[in-house]
């Protein structure tokens, strides 16, 4: 499968919404539904000034979106440090083991070395699937305990 890899843009909004409900008919595991809010909340944050360090790419196959990666930098006085913060990873399951996520994660490190990170923080996924990547990625170490506190 030959894959390229793009930038998330709002012209890509409904390729997107493609692959999201794609996501959902291999797997019924997805916690939102792509509805009209949805979409025009996704539509929105592009031209909300909050989403301007947001990086989301696209990986495309055969002209469909088969996976997506999105990420969010993180500044903060605490050490001077700009990190950013693996929000999601995802591919289709029809699509998996084939390079796609290696694929997105490679092309997203580059893009934050670009904007001067050094450090990608993630919360893992708990499956056997996700651990099993998380665990392969050259360089990484897992440690510490994730919390989502809801505002």
């Amino acid at each position: 499968m030959e894959i390229t890899v793009l930038p998330f843009t709002e012209e890509r909004t409904w390729d997107v919404v493609a692959f999201e409900l794609a996501l959902r008919k291999e797997e019924d595991v997805w916690g939102w539904e792509i509805d009209d809010a949805y979409v025009k909340q996704v539509t929105d944050s592009f031209a909300d000034p909050m989403f301007g360090d947001a990086v989301s790419l696209l990986a495309y196959a055969d002209g469909n979106v088969v996976g997506r990666i999105d990420a969010a930098m993180i500044h903060s006085r605490f050490d001077g440090a700009a990190r950013a913060y693996l929000d999601w990873i995802c591919v289709l399951k029809s699509c998996r083991h084939q390079g796609v996520a290696q694929k997105l994660l490679t092309e997203l490190q580059r893009t934050l070395q670009k904007r001067g990170v050094d450090t990608l923080v993630a919360i893992t996924a708990a499956n056997d699937e996700a651990q099993r990547f998380y665990r392969s990625i050259p360089n990484s170490e897992m440690h510490d305990t994730a919390i989502w506190i809801d505002l």
